[in-house]
């Protein structure tokens, strides 16, 4: 049995063979996903496994370089953003790197998960708990 943190096969493997600048998209229960993207879905019931759930098992062994959010998080889930906004603080000292943080209207986010290398959907039901993160190399 595998003995790190993601235990899900399918989200594993994703991340395994990430290469440098793939994008890897997680989203709330509601966000659509295109049908010719890989979908990861872990949504189990409402808000089970949540959006940080979810973030913080990704982010125990992804390595990111940048994030995209859309712009509209702001105003309608501060209190998400907020505790995002400080564990994306936390990995950059852990990576020893900055990640730029771009926000985008919804509409744009929206197209730009169609160049994801895939999407993994939480249970959360809280509005535009979305992100895209970047791959980069830890060297």
């Amino acid at each position: 049995m595998k003995k790190t943190a993601i235990l899900n096969a399918r989200l594993s493997h994703c991340i395994a063979t990430l290469g440098h600048t793939d994008g890897l998209t997680l989203c709330d229960a509601g966000l659509p996903i295109p049908h010719d993207i890989e979908r990861i879905d872990l949504a189990l019931t409402p808000n089970i496994p949540t959006f940080l759930d979810c973030l913080n098992a990704i982010l125990s062994e992804m390595f990111v370089e940048r994030v995209l959010l859309a712009q509209e998080i702001k105003l309608k889930n501060p209190q998400i953003l907020t505790a995002l906004l400080a564990r994306l603080t936390e990995l950059e000292q852990q990576q020893g790197n900055q990640i730029p943080v771009e926000y985008v209207s919804h509409e744009a986010f929206k197209q730009a998960t169609k160049h994801s290398k895939a999407i993994v959907r939480s249970g959360e039901c809280s509005p535009y708990a979305n992100i895209i993160l970047y791959s980069g190399v830890p060297f």
